[in-house]
């Protein structure tokens, strides 16, 4: 068995003399999970990767998120948290992984957005996410270590800014919110979604979570369209403004955040052609001959 995974099991007194079945759980570019099954009963084990305060992850503040998330129904019960061993240990749920056509489908979406929504609708908790600030703290970091950002960062940033600043003549309230909604983190039971994976979650900007979920899950028009009046009830040029705007953002800090896994990450995985991926559909949809008209309503209209 993995050393790391071994300490953690044998620091549980409730499994102690307890025979585990272990499988590794291979998604997940960041940690390394493993399925546990133990005393009659199953767990998900995530041992924290390398160095990943540096992409902002606070252990603690994942443990508070995902503990908010259980309470209200919509992410695993989390089990222990093990601040010395990196690890937290959640209930292991049944779900399949919902694939991105099926988004498309009003059910389904809706599933996902009532989960989405219990999520924003939560207690606040410690931590925050203000995306605009963790992208510039992304390439210090980087740059601390060897690894530059590519050109293509100074130009996003200035439309960043833009954004930053149509964003705040309408402010809105944070909310508790995910900040990393990949189709990984989808478990869809029956009729119920559920969300896993918290380590990003923090106060923030619902629109950057709706954003997230839209560009990374690859929504067609139609379903960023549904998924605005799911989430709303209604369909305003606001709506549809700050989404945009949010997709951008999205996806600049996902080329960031690839851009620091290349100087800290231990894993084999294409960090590069993953910042690569991000930064040129960022580029283009920060190109959209639109972006003006969206920056003006983002400003202008109530939300």
């Amino acid at each position: 068995m993995d050393p790391a995974l071994a300490a953690v099991i044998a620091a549980i007194p409730e499994w102690e003399g307890e025979d585990p079945d272990v499988t590794p759980i291979t998604i997940g570019i960041t940690n390394r999970n493993f399925k546990v099954n133990i005393g009659g009963a199953s767990f998900v084990v995530r041992l924290s990767g390398k160095d990943t305060e540096l992409l902002g992850i606070d252990r603690a503040a994942e443990n508070d998120a995902a503990s908010a998330a259980a309470a209200a129904g919509v992410a695993p019960e989390v089990f222990a948290f093990l601040p010395d061993l990196g690890a937290l240990i959640t209930r292991f749920v049944q779900g399949a992984h919902i694939p991105e056509q099926d988004l498309e489908r009003e059910d389904v979406l809706r599933a996902v957005v009532r989960s989405v929504q219990a999520i924003h609708s939560g207690p606040p908790i410690p931590s925050s996410f203000p995306v605009f600030r963790i992208v510039e703290d992304y390439r210090g970091i980087a740059a601390e270590r060897g690894v530059a950002a590519p050109p293509a960062f100074e130009q996003v940033h200035a439309r960043a800014g833009d954004i930053e600043a149509a964003f705040s003549k309408r402010p809105l309230p944070d909310r508790p919110c995910h900040n990393d909604l990949l189709n990984a983190n989808f478990l869809l039971d029956g009729d119920h979604v559920w969300i896993v994976d918290y380590e990003y979650g923090g106060m923030g900007d619902l629109f950057f979570d709706l954003g997230n979920l839209s560009i990374n899950n690859g929504l067609s028009t139609g379903a960023q369209d549904l998924l605005l009046r799911l989430y709303f009830g209604d369909l305003t040029a606001a709506h549809r403004a700050r989404l945009q705007l949010m997709r951008i953002m999205s996806d600049f800090r996902e080329a960031m955040w690839g851009v620091v896994q290349q100087a800290i990450s231990t894993l084999d995985f294409d960090y590069v052609g993953y910042a690569d991926r991000h930064f040129t559909r960022c580029l283009a949809n920060a190109s959209d001959e639109r972006f003006d008209d969206w920056l003006r309503a983002a400003a202008a209209e109530p939300v």
